[in-house]
């Protein structure tokens, strides 16, 4: 059974950094895409980051030049690198692990997600 778990989420100052992880596992040979969704409270999830398998990357306008996706196939595991943190970067952090091949943004695997607040 597959199973998709982020973690590295936390209580963080504004200007502060956090690391998260998501990892898949369960029989999953490849994960093609990799994409990190954030939902704040009362809104709707929203994309952050979106990794294919073969490098390119695209981020929210929000996160550009902040945050930054990286993966690790080998593993199927994948990281998002955030900096200089802002209040508005607070909710629950979710990855989406998208195989098998075909499927797009938001139509993989989800995991349980992780919470990422940003407060003094």
């Amino acid at each position: 059974q597959v199973q998709v778990v982020e973690s590295g989420g936390g209580l963080v100052q504004p200007g502060g950094s956090l690391r998260l992880s998501c990892v898949a596992s369960g029989g999953i040979a490849v994960v093609y895409g990799w994409g990190w969704y954030r939902q704040a409270p009362g809104k709707q999830r929203e994309l952050v980051a979106r990794r294919s398998r073969d490098g390119n990357s695209n981020y929210a306008e929000s996160a550009k030049g902040r945050f930054t996706i990286s993966r690790d196939n080998e593993k199927n595991t994948v990281y998002l690198q955030m900096n200089n943190l802002k209040p508005e970067d607070t909710g629950i952090y979710y990855c989406n692990a998208e195989t098998p091949y075909g499927l797009g943004p938001m139509e993989g695997y989800w995991g349980p997600g992780t919470q990422v607040t940003v407060s003094s």
